[in-house]
């Protein structure tokens, strides 16, 4: 039972995407936060069991990081067409996001190994905290009168967008200079491909 639980988590942050942009649609953002923290803490969640108990699928392996990468950009989205962030913050994501897609669709099937790196990680958190920021601010904008809490948001997202442009730089240096392929399994294919031939 253990080892599904993982994948059920990643289901459920699934369908907990609409029902955070509707909270925010609707202005209730307390609720939209509410709903996304506990999203987060499914994607920690779901991870922890999996290396725990050796839960590990390949349903978790493609659907966990989707599951990630459609709640940020979901959220973005909306707060973009809400005016709360700039289109700009949106677009960095989503070319971000679909290099890595084009990236990790290109090596699919290969035997390859990619590490998440520390800095893509801090761009995850400060994006998160970013958001979080923006969906607080906006719920109790009538009760902060401190303009610098009123704006907290904006420097997370500059760190935010640096990281996310670092990560994404380093990500493409890799995948050139070193390519995340073994060189010597694709030589083996070329020589079991001579040998069916002759």
């Amino acid at each position: 039972m253990i080892k599904h639980i993982p994948n059920i988590l990643t289901i459920v942050r699934f369908i907990l995407i609409p029902f955070i942009v509707a909270s925010m649609l609707v202005q209730n953002y307390l609720l939209a936060f509410i709903l996304f923290t506990l999203s987060a803490i499914t994607d920690v969640t779901d991870g922890f069991i999996a290396r725990k108990f050796n839960a590990i699928s390949n349903f978790g392996k493609l659907m966990d990081p989707l599951a990630d990468k459609l709640t940020q950009i979901a959220v973005l989205t909306t707060l973009s067409l809400q005016n709360v962030i700039p289109v700009l913050i949106l677009i960095i994501v989503l070319l971000k996001e679909s290099i890595m897609v084009c990236g990790a669709s290109f090596l699919y099937g290969k035997d390859i190994v990619v590490y998440s790196r520390w800095y893509g990680k801090l761009a995850t958190v400060l994006l998160y905290l970013a958001i979080v920021a923006s969906m607080l601010t906006k719920q109790f904008a009538n009760s902060i009168n401190n303009p610098i809490l009123l704006n907290i948001a904006t420097p997370l997202y500059a760190l935010a967008l640096f990281t996310t442009i670092f990560a994404l730089i380093m990500y493409i240096r890799t995948l050139v200079t070193k390519g995340f392929i073994n060189k010597d399994d694709l030589q083996k294919e070329v020589i079991v491909e001579k040998k069916e031939k002759e």
